[in-house]
């Protein structure tokens, strides 16, 4: 008896209640799962479909050649993005946790990739939500008439604020041609040097009035923007603060919502005036620009940007899903629904910008901006130009709030997720995850401050740039695919797939992927993108932070990449032998097949099978196991 009690063991016999009660592991509730998978198709939908779809890839495509865009990013879509985009999602369903235990449980090791991923989780959390208090501030001015950034009659323009319409009615020739920099001898009025200094009304209202950007260092907190952003974590704090019982449901509402706001934008834009030019400048092809590295680096970032992977966000949705739900399909459907999105998208941007350069008679490069300024200017004034502006204005900027939500909330939801997963027995209590979550949102509404700021939009793109970098979302995607194809066996995952849903699926294709095509494509364009990017690029970021911007920027990279090799050590230091061993209650359906084979030829061996024994053995071990 006391022998089976030093070795854990358990006596057989009455186990007395008040005994079992003090267990901790039993008092740990269970984790939650999707009520039906609409729910995971639309939570994944709303996380991979946000603002990067509309403001980044149809300038992308304008910026890289129009349709010939279309190939490379492709290209990374089919051999980097698809392949890792399911490789996580299949890893949360098979271990059924978070971003960081579901590495801890296939490979110890390699619990730093999911370290990793949550510290870019973390500045998505931080600065992502900022733009939702931009929208916010835009939705509450949206129902001013006139509109607050269609006229130069505010306090916050400047003597160089000129309002097109009004400069329409002066000249016989609307021509705005001085904005870049060409002269029109067919003016009836002259125009001085000092009019090269013009600005629009809704340049001035973004940056002077929402941004109030000048050339000092940070200055006070925007009390406005600090309410919206205050607004902007209730809403998400009340969106997910139950779990997957409330996220589910409001999914339903946030993920379909901006498709009919884009549907309508899309008819609205393509029956206006000159909509055909700026589809044109959408998609003609310059089949010149392929030769160009700059547009197959920017096609391999707005693949792993846009489709959330590397950030361990994929994984803890994957973690609600049953065992046996096919996640290929649903992973399949969702890659289709989200670059779809993503070239409708360009349609219904492109046609109104055309319709704005037709209506200014200006070339569409003057009216084209990428990243916020697509949103905040571009759009803002295409709309002035509308009938209705309110309408559409509210219209739009509901738009842009949804578009954001889903995407900011689903993060949350992550990294809660994973910060339980790590403490089961302390957070699965009853009211501990809401006390987590409000918790994760007043640290983030905290650090998110300095970039409503004065001048916070320096912090803003330096977080943007250097914090979910190109170059940290590529080096976890190899080590992930190091990870899961040659550590813990590309076979083996196979085989756990083929469990799940009941086929291997494509298993050529994606095993060599992870074995050889998505990491050799990552670190060539890791590569490329470390030796072009030698300084940094964002206006004004030296005269806010001085000296210090380049080390902030090399901190923001560094962070996240140090989890690996720092958890590695940690690694051999505590187990030098089962760094490599997966968890024991993972379920394997051959465990003695080999792990790993190439070309017919085992790499990695499975399981060794147990010795068989005869029945005079078997019985004396059934004795000695139920006799004491």
């Amino acid at each position: 008896m006391e022998e089976d009690i030093d070795r854990g063991t358990t006596p057989i016999g009455p186990v007395d209640p008040e005994t079992q009660k003090e267990n901790p592991e039993d008092e740990i509730p269970e984790r939650g799962k999707w009520a039906n998978k609409t729910e995971f198709l639309l939570s994944v939908a709303g996380e991979i479909i946000g603002l990067g779809n509309v403001w980044r890839f149809p300038y992308l495509c304008y910026k890289n050649g129009g349709g010939v865009f279309f190939i490379p990013y492709f290209v990374f879509l089919f051999f980097c993005g698809i392949p890792v985009f399911f490789l996580e999602t299949a890893l949360g369903q098979y271990t059924s946790e978070g971003g960081v235990t579901s590495w801890r449980k296939i490979c110890p090791m390699f619990e730093g990739v999911g370290i990793a991923s949550q510290v870019i989780v973390a500045y998505l959390n931080i600065y992502y939500i900022v733009v939702l208090a931009w929208g916010l501030f835009y939705l509450f001015h949206s129902f001013q008439n006139p509109l607050p950034w269609s006229t130069c009659d505010n306090n916050w323009n400047t003597e160089y604020c000129h309002n097109y319409r009004a400069m329409n009615s002066n000249l016989t020739y609307s021509d705005w041609s001085f904005l870049h920099n060409e002269t029109d001898l067919n003016y009836e009025v002259n125009i001085s040097t000092e009019s090269m200094k013009i600005t629009s009304p809704e340049e001035e209202f973004w940056d002077r009035r929402v941004l109030r950007t000048t050339n000092m260092s940070l200055g006070a907190v925007q009390w406005e923007l600090a309410l919206c952003l205050l607004l902007a974590w209730v809403i998400c704090y009340f969106c997910i603060w139950k779990g997957v019982k409330t996220t589910g449901k409001v999914v339903y509402f946030t993920a379909t919502f901006p498709y009919l706001m884009l549907i309508l934008l899309f008819f609205r834009g393509v029956t206006l005036p000159g909509a055909g030019e700026g589809l044109k400048y959408y998609l003609w092809p310059q089949m010149d620009k392929l030769l160009e590295p700059a547009v197959w680096r920017d096609a391999g970032t707005q693949v792993f940007f846009s489709y959330a992977v590397c950030q361990g966000v994929l994984t803890s949705l994957g973690s609600y899903n049953k065992y046996n739900n096919n996640c290929y399909k649903d992973c399949v459907a969702l890659c289709i629904l989200n670059s779809g999105t993503s070239i409708f998208a360009g349609f219904a941007v492109f046609s109104v910008l055309g319709f704005m350069a037709h209506s200014l008679n200006v070339h569409i490069d003057t009216v084209v901006e990428g990243g916020p300024g697509l949103i905040f200017v571009a759009y803002p004034k295409a709309v002035t130009l509308l009938p209705g502006a309110q309408f559409w204005a509210v219209l739009f900027f509901l738009m842009v709030i949804f578009l954001g939500l889903d995407s900011q909330f689903v993060c949350v939801e992550s990294l809660a997720t994973a910060i339980t997963d790590i403490f089961p027995g302390v957070l699965r209590r009853p009211g501990r995850r809401e006390v987590l979550v409000l918790g994760i949102a007043v640290v983030c509404f905290l650090l998110g401050l300095p970039l409503i700021s004065e001048n916070g939009i320096v912090l803003f793109m330096l977080v943007d740039t250097y914090g979910p970098s190109g170059i940290s979302l590529l080096l976890i995607a190899c080590f992930e695919c190091i990870a899961v194809a040659w550590i813990y066996g590309a076979n083996r995952f196979l085989d756990n797939i083929e469990d799940m849903i009941g086929y291997r699926p494509l298993p050529w294709v994606l095993k060599y992927c992870w074995l050889f095509v998505t990491p050799l494509i990552c670190v060539i364009t890791m590569l490329y993108d470390a030796l072009s990017s030698s300084s940094i690029n964002i206006p004004g970021v030296y005269n806010v932070l001085g000296p210090w911007a380049p080390r902030v920027a090399a901190l923001l990279t560094l962070t996240p990449l140090l989890c690996i090799p720092v958890f590695v050590l940690l690694c051999l230091w505590r187990n030098r032998r089962g760094i490599t061993t997966p968890s024991s209650d993972l379920r394997q359906a051959r465990p003695h097949q080999p792990r790993l084979t190439l070309c017919k030829y085992v790499i990695i061996k499975g399981q060794e099978e147990p010795p068989r024994i005869n029945g005079e053995d078997e019985k004396l071990a059934l004795e000695e196991t139920v006799g004491v």
